[in-house]
């Protein structure tokens, strides 16, 4: 179909990887979809397939049902085009400029050094498969693929009532095999601005950054209750209280990239006194060795690197120092609290993503969710009460609602029984505390009965993200299934 970029392009079902396999040759991290979305659409017209797209940039895919499905109820499918740009930090790699380089690695298919995209490429990838193809039986079909989806949803906030006609919509952005979704946490970010002071200049110290890196990082929703440590919060305890007792000023603080990952690296410069360079250097080595005994279990690769460096900017003042690492240690992060309704599932979390320091501020990006719209209003007060106590600004933006369960869903029926009459057993019908789309899709279109479903995608959001093989082809046959078992459309 066409022109194999990688060896993933020979597996099967081999429709799904050719179209993966073109995905990730053409780059397409979150705010920079604008070629993948031209070469979906390119191609979509070269197939006489209806093709437009909304202001928000979002592109919709129109097929005929195929011959005896026409009085079929209509399906949506729906993934999104962007994916979320994270690399090992010895990895070079543009995610605007250079391709993802995926490989066969026994059972899975993973990337070298960077994130996938299998999460939504795969999702993706199933869809543009099943407008390609001309054996699977479907009724009328629609396909919707979403812009900045990982970055904050514009897409689906962006959707508009009237430009879909589906009453079924198959969201493919889940990530286990076997278990579907049939609701998710909503979410809204919180940025804390703390104001700092700088001395008006040099006094003779030396500067030290002090480099976290190894963590494992990954999804802030699906991995949040793992255990997998944050940087930020590691670098700020190791600051705080295992450098107690060493005068020193913070010149820069900064970790994260991403609000919707856990951070995996952080970094701060300091300045000292050159009497207590090695000092340092042993409450480091300290550190390391202790952090690497409580997190043994998770974080294999915790390392703490220390370098001299020249800085450009003066270092903050004593107080400014102890106010912003006071807030940091104090911000809460990681699950807030379990669900009782939905055993296993967080029902609120918090994840401290990313923190940047500018010449009279420091920023503070945190990401919310719940399955409960009280559970994040809570965890809003928190984080209010917290700025308040430490004279610092902070604003709330980018809320979206969660997709509250139906459990009298026919679609869960359909795809239930579908399920068992392939494989022989029940899938688990499941919410996930990760946000989807389908809660701002039910704004638009209320009635439209929803879920989500996918293959087994491990540590998205994190270079080791990796799809298992196999299950890429139960999912197709998934797919494939729901698709011909779609109920006649109501008289």
């Amino acid at each position: 179909m066409f022109k194999p970029h990688s060896e993933i392009s020979q597996l099967e079902p081999q429709i799904v990887w050719q179209f993966f396999d073109q995905i990730c040759s053409i780059p397409h991290p979150s705010k920079h979809e604008e070629a993948l979305a031209q070469f979906i659409i390119d191609w979509a017209t070269s197939q006489n397939l209806a093709t437009r797209r909304d202001k928000t940039g979002n592109v919709f895919i129109k097929k005929p049902a195929t011959e005896g499905m026409e009085n079929r109820k209509p399906v949506v499918l729906q993934a999104h085009i962007d994916m979320v740009p994270q690399k090992n930090d010895d990895t070079n790699h543009d995610f605007v400029t250079d391709p993802i380089r995926p490989f066969v690695d026994g059972d899975w298919v993973t990337a070298d050094g960077t994130t996938l995209g299998a999460d939504n490429g795969i999702g993706m990838a199933s869809c543009l498969a099943v407008l390609a193809s001309n054996d699977i039986a479907h009724g009328p079909l629609e396909v919707i693929l979403t812009v900045d989806e990982e970055a904050g949803m514009t897409g689906a906030f962006g959707l508009e009532a009237g430009w879909l006609e589906g009453e079924i919509l198959l969201n493919t952005d889940s990530e286990q095999e076997g278990e579907i979704y049939m609701g998710c946490a909503g979410g809204i970010d919180a940025s804390l601005t703390l104001d700092i002071e700088r001395q008006t200049e040099a006094t003779g110290q030396v500067y030290v950054e002090i480099a976290l890196k190894g963590l494992k990082g990954g999804h802030s929703g699906v991995d949040i209750h793992t255990g997998r440590a944050n940087a930020n919060k590691l670098l700020a305890r190791t600051l705080k209280h295992h450098l107690s007792g060493i005068d020193f000023q913070i010149v820069e603080f900064k970790g994260g990239s991403l609000r919707n990952a856990i951070p995996r690296e952080a970094y701060t410069t300091i300045a000292i006194q050159d009497a207590d360079i090695n000092q340092l250097a042993e409450r480091i080595e300290e550190v390391q060795t202790l952090m690497r005994q409580e997190l043994a279990a998770i974080e294999t690769g915790l390392t703490f690197i220390t370098t001299q460096v020249e800085a450009s900017q003066t270092p903050m003042t004593s107080k400014s120092t102890q106010q912003l690492l006071s807030l940091l240690n104090a911000c809460p992060n990681g699950v807030v609290r379990m669900s009782d309704d939905i055993q296993g599932v967080v029902e609120t979390s918090l994840n401290l993503g990313v923190i940047t320091t500018e010449q009279n501020s420091v920023e503070v990006l945190c990401l919310i969710r719940s399955l409960i719209d009280s559970g994040r209003t809570d965890v809003e007060g928190t984080l209010a009460s917290l700025a308040e106590l430490a004279d610092a600004k902070i604003e709330f933006s980018g809320a979206y609602p969660g997709w509250k369960p139906e459990p009298q869903s026919e679609l869960i029926h359909i795809f239930r029984d579908m399920y068992e009459g392939i494989y022989g057993k029940k899938p688990d019908i499941m919410v996930i505390h990760a946000g989807l789309e389908c809660g701002l899709f039910k704004e638009p279109y209320p009635d439209m009965d929803m879920i989500s479903f996918g293959p087994t995608i491990k540590f998205p959001h994190s270079p080791d993200e990796k799809v298992h093989i196999d299950s890429v082809g139960l999912y197709w046959e998934q797919m494939k299934a729901l698709l011909s078992n779609i109920p006649v459309k109501s008289a």
